[in-house]
């Protein structure tokens, strides 16, 4: 098969599409037909070298996929051959073929297509365990998202916004007007403006229940000093850095805090069957009722995967982008 492969650690040009084994299904997978794949800001670490697949993934990149079945394990009974399935991978989403967990598998729901399908597990997967298992948000609470305009912010807004939440954003300034509309009631301009003040504004000074976090060390005073008594933080990533030079823990303390660090790609895969299929209970009557939509920022051809990775490194997507896999 055909497969987006790296020259060596380094710049999005290192990319390239060349030949590689097709996977085959063990007795409790499914061979899939990819149609489409998605961008992670999990594939430019491993790209530069940062962020290994775990042990017995595939060492090409790529999170999630939407496809076709075209072939099963010996041990599989619920899934056919044609059935249009999308999921999450330990690997190897930027091929032609690749392997799945049969248990791992989500059905597409028919209003979507492959390239919509695409653009669901990775960023929903990790709203929902980040949102409603860790940090358990509430109806009526308020919820201060970062990144608002990211995959996993604009699917982090649907989600808060359906439970019945009050949703601040961080995110630039023209990324504001499609964070409001899918739910926030204020965006801040992160370059502008100082999140903490404006929280502190918003909220009369009592601050908000639950921070979605990636930006990490830069943030994470703000972020303590942002939070209401008994508030709760996930941090998913570390995109502004791992070191914090000066701290004032005095809150974590006196407001009786929680900050919960977070992966997904790592967990076991009977958590990842777990949450996958606590997803579809709860998301996929509201992706068939279009309650819930995948933001799609733009479709590439997989040839054209070297100015896809150029365009998330510049931080220019309001939403996922998407590789169309021939």
């Amino acid at each position: 098969m055909k497969a987006v492969l790296l020259k060596s650690f380094g710049p999005p040009e290192n990319l390239y599409i060349g030949d590689w084994e097709t996977p085959q299904a063990k007795a409790n997978e499914v061979l899939v037909k990819v149609k489409a794949t998605a961008l992670n800001r999990a594939d430019t670490l491993q790209r530069r070298g940062a962020y290994p697949p775990p042990p017995g993934d595939s060492p090409i990149l790529g999170l999630e996929i939407a496809g076709e079945i075209v072939g099963l394990g010996a041990s599989v009974k619920d899934w056919k051959t044609g059935d249009r399935v999308c999921g999450l991978l330990g690997g190897g989403g930027y091929a032609q073929y690749a392997v799945m967990p049969a248990d791992m598998l989500l059905p597409i729901p028919a209003n979507l297509s492959f390239e919509e399908a695409a653009a669901i597990p990775e960023v929903f997967l990790t709203t929902y365990q980040a949102m409603v298992w860790i940090a358990q948000l509430k109806k009526g609470e308020r919820i201060l998202i970062h990144a608002g305009a990211s995959g996993v912010g604009t699917a982090a807004i649907q989600v808060a916004k359906a439970i019945g939440a009050t949703v601040y954003v961080t995110a630039s300034k023209s990324k504001h007007a499609t964070c409001l509309a899918l739910g926030a009631t204020k965006a801040i301009d992160y370059k502008t403006e100082d999140f903490e003040e404006q929280i502190l504004r918003f909220t009369d000074k009592k601050g908000v229940d639950v921070i979605i976090d990636f930006i990490a060390a830069p943030y994470l005073q703000k972020n303590i000093n942002s939070l209401a008594l008994d508030g709760r933080m996930v941090l998913l990533a570390l995109m502004g850095g791992m070191k914090v030079p000066e701290l004032n823990v005095a809150n974590l303390l006196v407001k009786r805090l929680q900050i919960t660090g977070s992966t997904l790609r790592s967990r076991p895969l009977s958590y990842k069957v777990r949450l996958s299929q606590a997803l579809k209970a709860y998301a996929w009557p509201l992706f068939e009722q279009e309650v819930f939509r995948p933001i799609i920022d733009s479709v590439f051809d997989w040839e054209e995967v070297v100015q896809a990775h150029t365009k998330m490194e510049q931080n220019l997507n309001i939403g996922k982008i998407i590789l169309k896999v021939d």
